[in-house]
């Protein structure tokens, strides 16, 4: 247990839970149980599978270049601790999915999620993945089928949730050291809608309204942060942030878009290989969030931060 808290990704999967029941108990959501547990069953079956399948494809290309001799590729204890740290980034995209993505049925949710946890291994640029995987599963489904819609304004404009994800976040931001991304962000974004609150004469109870919204917070906090699909290097981690909410502002209020959000992110992921390059820095390791340097996982399989992650 205590191993668990020490790892940035449990305080996360803590505060989704918190907040998914809490949105379900204070906002009465037409949120059905079936489909949560769908979210989670498939995540957690496809990133096992997806695990199984990436292991026995590299093992039989040890074995073709002669890197290690047939049959000494496979070694299950290190596989199966492969599995089992990945599980708590599936889970983390699977809480993400039931808290932003609406459908009547399971199967649909089920597609999400695994459409989003397949992108962590199929849509890669060296030891990262392109897209947030929750981010791509909504989107994925939105254009997928006719069954999937985000309520933007699910969790209403009242502070008191505001603050909640604020602290929440801070925890787990302070774990990761990406404090940087969500400030950049809701700093461009705020003052660009302060621009336009000014121009257009509003009164700036409307302007605070806009920004104390639970769902972009939670964005802030838990998507547009994810470690594993940002830029490394801190420059980069800002430049990112600040075009996503300019390209947010502008499809929120040029083109009245109220998931402006998703798509931003979504159009902007691969943006992250460029600033990468141009600003190169070690990519972001959950081993150093989990593990002591001289945990014995590191001599006996691969290194945590060569798993894919989920969001966040």
């Amino acid at each position: 247990m205590s191993t668990f808290l020490k790892d940035a990704r449990a305080y996360q999967i803590l505060f989704l839970v918190s907040f998914l029941l809490l949105g379900i108990g204070t906002r009465d959501w037409t949120l059905k149980p079936i489909n949560v547990l769908a979210a989670i069953a498939t995540a957690l079956v496809t990133q096992a599978l997806a695990v199984l399948v990436r292991e026995w494809r590299a093992g039989l290309s040890a074995e073709a270049t002669s890197q290690q001799p047939a049959g000494e590729s496979w070694n299950w204890p290190r596989v199966s601790e492969q599995i089992r740290a990945s599980l708590p980034s599936a889970l983390i995209t699977s809480l993400g999915l039931s808290l932003l993505l609406r459908t009547d049925h399971p199967a649909t949710m089920g597609l999400a999620t695994s459409l989003a946890i397949l992108s962590k291994f199929l849509l890669r640029v060296q030891d990262k993945h392109i897209f947030n995987p929750a981010n791509f599963g909504i989107v994925a489904a939105l254009l997928l089928t006719q069954d999937a819609w985000v309520s933007p304004g699910q969790w209403g404009e009242e502070s008191w949730y505001a603050l909640l994800f604020l602290g929440a976040g801070g925890v787990v931001l302070q774990k990761v050291g990406r404090w940087d991304t969500s400030l950049a962000f809701l700093g461009s974004y705020g003052l660009l809608e302060a621009i336009r609150n000014a121009w257009l004469g509003w009164s700036w109870d409307v302007w605070g309204h806009r920004l104390m919204s639970g769902s972009l917070i939670l964005f802030a906090l838990f998507m547009v942060t994810d470690p594993r699909t940002i830029p490394n290097a801190r420059m980069g981690r800002l430049m990112w942030a600040i075009a996503i909410a300019s390209l947010t502002f502008i499809l929120r209020n040029y083109f009245f878009l109220s998931t402006a959000v998703f798509w931003a992110l979504f159009v902007l992921a691969p943006l992250t290989i460029l600033l990468d390059r141009i600003w190169p820095q070690a990519s972001f390791n959950w081993q150093q969030t989990t593990l002591p340097p001289t945990s014995t996982l590191s001599s006996t399989s691969q290194p945590v931060s060569s798993l894919p992650s989920g969001a966040s």
